[in-house]
């Protein structure tokens, strides 16, 4: 008998060595629980794309996401507990609600000997990918967390930047320009550098920043800076080695577009991420049994919902193609022009560029004509009144250059998305985070370690356990 329980011992052991994998990839849609990917879906599916290669695999559990002091979790708990597997409070990154410091699933992987990337299109001391490498108790101390970046050791960061505080001479902590001390820590940093990027090779050692702020929504994407999956592409090219890799990518500007209500740039986002996916799975095919692909979001941001009462129970998300501006670059944009013109436009010099952008149609309709994105006598109304607000606040903006301008003040460009929404079918709750649980899917070897998830901690616990085999 104690042959036979030393025999089976044996073969559990092996076969948890086994799942074990080489190659991780962590993919987090900031902002994204089950609505947003279900309507990036309907979209891909009624627009001529693929289904989300994130919907497709085989391992799937809903999870909470609520923080250590609260039911509405914000990004720095929630990737705290994604990436060290424990709750912390809303605001802290890498720390228990006491202060003491947590490990992260990326610092068990480089202690393990693994090569470690983190990506994101917001910043890079933003929350999420600081929960993986940073130690802080609290999330707007980025020049402090470009620091625990630097310390931390992995080979290969790729995104936004850091608010313009990679000098904050102001911060107690300061020890110079955060850029020249990672180029001393043996850094390849790269500025707004495509061409830089581009020509990282295997093994190197880099911090690439495109944006201060962060990167350009997929909806705007001029080609001046790498989409997420050429990042992913070719932080699988650096990072490629015999001991493996760890790799964490985020969609971080899911949430931006969340919290604009901007269901036409949410959703590019998630398409954008799940382009970022398949990279992945293709690596995984390549290696079949020893990648794991795991697919997650740290909250759901604004209360999506896919249709709701004012549309008659319709759900036309295939008229969100006609957006081709986010919310954010069009408000811009206007504000731009109407202070070019001093504040002398017409809305019928806007309704050209509405028809453009938007694809809103305007006029009385054909005998028999069913156009869905023609514009009613009262929406035109209404979208009328919210540019004269506009007008006026660029014109008191223009005799008092030292007010103070909020981007969000001006709400034409809310109201258009309002009107496209309403077209499409697409609500919203919030303007904010919410508690809805979030989705986490996954494929690979040590992907059953999912079953039976139920807090957003337990995903980071089991695959710290994994790794810690």
């Amino acid at each position: 008998m104690r042959e036979l329980i030393a025999f089976f011992a044996v073969l559990v052991s092996v076969a948890l060595q086994a799942a074990v994998p080489k190659y991780l990839f962590l993919f987090i849609g900031d902002g994204m629980s089950t609505p947003q990917r279900m309507v990036a879906e309907e979209f891909a599916r009624l627009t001529g794309r693929d289904e989300l290669a994130m919907n497709t695999l085989p391992y799937q559990v809903n999870t909470r996401t609520k923080s250590a002091n609260a039911i509405i979790t914000d990004s720095a708990a929630a990737a705290t507990a994604i990436a060290c597997g424990e709750k912390t409070n809303n605001g802290m990154l890498g720390v228990r609600p006491d202060g003491s410091r947590l490990e992260s699933v990326a610092e068990v992987a480089k202690r393990r000997g693994m090569k470690v990337g983190i990506m994101t299109t917001v910043t890079v001391v933003h929350a999420t990918p600081g929960g993986f490498y940073a130690h802080n108790r609290n999330r707007s101390q980025s020049y402090q967390i470009a620091l625990d970046l630097i310390a931390s050791g992995f080979d290969y960061f790729a995104a936004g930047g850091v608010y313009n505080k990679f000098d904050d001479r102001k911060d107690p902590k300061y020890r110079g320009n955060v850029f020249d001390l990672a180029r001393k820590a043996g850094y390849t940093v790269c500025l707004d550098d495509r061409a830089g990027w581009s020509a990282l090779g295997p093994g190197s050692k880099s911090w690439s920043v495109f944006g201060a702020r962060g990167m350009q929504f997929a909806i705007d994407a001029d080609g001046t800076q790498p989409t997420l999956s050429e990042i992913v592409t070719k932080g699988i090219e650096v990072l490629d080695n015999p001991k493996g890799f760890f790799l964490m990518c985020e969609g971080g500007k899911v949430d931006y577009a969340g919290h604009a209500n901007d269901a036409a740039t949410d959703l590019r986002e998630v398409l954008a991420l799940d382009d970022a996916v398949k990279v992945a799975l293709r690596f995984q095919d390549a290696h079949p049994d020893e990648t794991l692909v795991v697919v997650t979001g740290d909250h759901e941001t604004g209360g999506l919902s896919m249709g709701f009462a004012g549309t008659g129970g319709k759900f036309k998300v295939e008229l969100l193609a006609n957006q081709k501006i986010s919310v954010e670059k069009f408000s811009q944009d206007i504000k731009r022009l109407i202070s070019e013109r001093n504040g002398e436009v017409p809305f019928e010099d806007v309704k050209p560029i509405l028809a453009e952008k938007f694809g809103f149609v305007f006029g009385d309709p054909v005998k028999g004509e069913k156009e869905p994105m023609r514009i009613t006598a009262a929406e035109e109304k209404n979208l009328a009144n919210a540019f004269a607000k506009d007008v006026e606040r660029v014109r008191a903006k223009l005799k008092d250059t030292t007010a103070h301008d909020v981007a969000r003040r001006y709400v034409f460009a809310q109201a258009v998305k309002n009107v496209l929404g309403a077209h499409a079918g697409v609500g919203w709750s919030s303007g904010s985070h919410t508690a809805l649980p979030t989705l986490t899917t996954a494929k690979g070897p040590g992907a059953d370690v999912l079953i039976g998830m139920r807090e957003n901690s337990d995903l980071g616990r089991r695959l710290k356990g994994l790794l810690a085999q």
